[in-house]
């Protein structure tokens, strides 16, 4: 695969620019949405509310395989990541709104917590692009 082959996009995020990564990698018939919470920017949205914090994250996922035109429907895994198990029904909930009629492979872990203590969920999306061009 050349390097032509291989597209990144960003989102903006303040970390991506500190730690040298992108928001999302397309290569081959591949879209790979890196880990992804409910900041957009330097603002923190749905503080304290996984369900929102859920949404907003996977809103953002969403919106960064838009921008190698794909949608919902070309999700084939997501992965989410939460600090306490008390919010897995709340961040399920939003799970199932995004992806009921997809129904991709996911997994969901408790994880010890993230860069930010506010942070409740952080989430990964990785989506198919076929026969796509983009």
């Amino acid at each position: 695969m050349t390097s032509d082959a291989v597209r990144r996009v960003q989102s903006g995020s303040p970390w991506e620019e500190t730690f040298g990564f992108a928001r999302a990698v397309a290569a081959g018939d591949r879209v790979l949405v890196a880990g992804t919470t409910s900041f957009k920017g330097h603002v923190l949205y749905g503080e304290g509310d996984p369900y929102e914090q859920a949404k907003v994250a996977f809103t953002s996922a969403l919106e960064a395989i838009a921008r190698f035109g794909l949608g919902p429907e070309s999700v084939l895994r997501t992965r989410m990541y939460l600090t306490h198990l008390r919010d897995v029904d709340e961040v399920g909930r939003a799970h199932k709104e995004l992806f009921d009629s997809v129904r991709p492979v996911s997994t969901l872990l408790v994880v010890e917590g993230f860069v930010d203590p506010r942070i409740l969920v952080e989430v990964e999306v990785e989506a198919y692009r076929g026969a796509v061009d983009s």
